[in-house]
């Protein structure tokens, strides 16, 4: 028989009795820490699920399941722990590692079957999503004394297995390994899965800013660039239809802008919503200022609240003639139609003022043309109509009566010519003034005002009153010959007319800045300063019963007028009673 050392024969029993010693101590010690692991992991994991719980009911009672699914993302990724959100009906509402729509109907989980009786289901199994062991641990989430959901946290076991086998041989290094592993791991994990999250944020900031132009990148993950897509296709017709908006508002802006109607809108607390700068000019209103506030508020026209308020009350098209009175009158059509939403319901009212000032002056002078026409030749019409009767009643048979009447018949009839003459000339001085330079030709000025005094020369002669003239040969302008002379002659013939016997008519032509001015100076009885304004009127005269012996039609100063409209120009009058007065044509002065 072969001897062997004592060594060798005792070394094998002291090694074999201490490592049946280390082998059961490390099973007993496994054992107890695995018990002690797993009671200390179950308590632990029931923990993290009340705490999931608090911060996950909201959302399950709002039913946000998108924010819930995030919300078990972002739990988990503080606690390193699987959370699932199971409904009643077993539907996976949220799962921190997997997509809830693509997982399977949890109800029949046994640890979610003991949580639907109203227990703490603690359960380790198989996982067939993460194909691995893992211990369970379900809560269940209550509403007024009802199981709405269930909350499940789980960790895998295999973590624990690896624990403890490592133990007897290196647990320091294991865990220290395990740990940077598993820091590197989440970190790599975690960084993939926020950087795509982070430029979404900040392409939603840029969106909100307004910067509607800029896009989003598209990532490699689906569901994230799912996300990204969306938010660009949203924000390219967002930018479509905010252009759209702004487009409409521009137009209907310079469409109001350009109506010459006063146009405001006011909702059913009589607010104003809208309004042009044509209606503000009307009533006196702060466009601005105006917008939002109470129409009765901003408005202190009596008769304008009365129209919107029987407005406000009426299903009908409202209309109304408002008359406002200050330093010159003004007349305004009203009329008011119910503003309505997209259903057909009244919510406000829309005013359209239409300024009719200019109308109603136009009428009053129609009328009181028509009426001073008629009783301008009411009065030769009567005089000739008189005389023709006493002659056919037998004054033709009296020689010296049959040439009275004869000559009163002539020299009314002379002065209805006259009137007839003048309103003629009128009218076509009126329609030449409609067509911009129509008959305008560069002339000497003097040439006119030469022709104009041997018009006059006769009458001057007659009535003894001289005539002075000054004016520069060389002094030439765009006119038409025919309708200045005219008018001059007019000023010429008045200026003589009421002269004093022996006095002078002074005709003098200037050249003032850019306008010519012809002016016709006499020294007769002068005309008061409150008849000033209108002496260029239609018919209108300052003594009537002079002027009609005078000859006058009542006519003349109206054709000096429109003459110097036509030619682009203005009248002007001085006149001191007793000393005389000063006609003045002011014409536009050409190179």
């Amino acid at each position: 028989m072969k001897r062997r050392p004592l060594f060798w024969k005792v070394y094998p029993y002291y090694f074999f009795v201490i490592f049946i010693s280390l082998l059961l101590a490390a099973l007993y010690g496994a054992r107890e820490m695995r018990t002690l692991y797993i009671g200390q992991l179950t308590s632990t994991l029931e923990a993290r699920a009340r705490v999931a719980e608090r911060l996950l009911k909201p959302l399950l009672s709002a039913n946000e399941t998108a924010q819930l699914d995030r919300e078990c993302k972002e739990i988990s990724r503080v606690s390193s722990t699987r959370i699932t959100v199971v409904d009643a009906r077993g539907v996976v509402l949220g799962d921190s590692h997997e997509d809830p729509l693509s997982m399977e109907n949890h109800g029949t989980r046994p640890e979610i079957v003991l949580a639907y009786g109203d227990e703490v289901g603690v359960k380790t199994r198989y996982s067939n999503t993460r194909q691995a062991n893992m211990m369970y641990v379900a809560i269940p989430v209550k509403q007024d004394n009802e199981v709405i959901a269930v909350v499940r946290v789980a960790v895998s076991v295999s973590a624990v297995e690896n624990v403890l086998t490592s133990f007897y041989r290196n647990i320091a290094i294991g865990g220290v390994l395990i740990m940077v592993l598993a820091a590197l791991i989440s970190m790599a994990v975690l960084k993939r899965l926020t950087n795509p999250l982070r430029e979404l944020r900040n392409g939603a900031g840029r969106f909100a800013a307004g910067n509607l132009d800029s896009r989003l990148p598209v990532p490699t993950t689906e569901e994230i660039a799912d996300l990204s897509e969306s938010m660009n296709k949203m924000a390219e017709q967002l930018d479509v239809r905010i252009k759209t908006i702004a487009q409409q508002r521009n137009e209907r802006e310079a469409i109001l802008s350009s109506m010459s109607e006063g146009i405001v809108a006011l909702d059913a607390d009589q607010k104003i919503v809208l309004l042009n700068r044509v209606v503000a000019g009307f009533l006196n209103l702060d466009i601005t200022e105006s917008r939002g506030e109470t129409f009765y508020e901003v408005i202190r026209i009596p008769l304008v609240l009365e129209f919107v308020e029987r407005a406000m009350h009426s299903t009908d098209i409202t209309e109304m003639e408002i008359k406002m009175s200050g330093v010159s009158d003004k007349y305004f059509q009203a009329r008011a139609a119910a503003l309505k939403d997209s259903f057909g319901e009244k919510v406000g009212v829309v005013v359209v003022f239409n300024d009719i000032t200019r109308l109603k002056k136009l009428e009053s002078i129609r009328r009181d043309f028509v009426a001073n026409v008629s009783h301008e030749l009411r009065t030769p019409i009567t005089a000739i109509t008189g005389s023709v009767e006493t002659l056919l009643d037998g004054a033709m048979d009296n020689s010296d009566d049959n040439r009275r009447f004869m000559e009163m018949i002539a020299r009314h009839s002379d002065r209805l010519n006259s009137l007839i003459e003048d309103l003629l000339s009128l009218a076509q001085i009126e329609s030449e003034t409609e067509q911009i330079g129509a008959g305008l030709t560069r002339i000497s000025v003097s040439d006119v005002i030469a022709s104009s005094l041997l018009a006059c020369q006769e009458k001057s002669r007659m009535n003894e009153v001289n005539i002075s003239s000054s004016c520069d040969p060389n002094l030439e302008a765009n006119i038409n010959r025919g309708q200045l002379e005219q008018a001059i002659t007019n000023l010429i013939d008045n200026a003589i007319k009421y002269s004093n016997r022996g006095s002078t008519v002074d005709v003098e032509v200037t050249s003032s800045g850019d306008e010519i001015v012809i002016s016709v100076q006499d020294r007769g009885v002068g005309i008061a300063a409150e008849h000033l304004p209108r002496l260029f009127e239609r018919f209108y005269r300052v003594d009537e019963a002079r002027s009609r012996d005078a000859g006058g039609t009542g006519l003349g100063l109206a054709i000096v007028k429109h003459v110097a409209v036509a030619h682009k120009g203005r009248v002007s009058v001085d006149s001191i009673l007793g000393k005389g007065s000063s006609f003045r044509i002011h014409l536009p002065r050409t190179q």
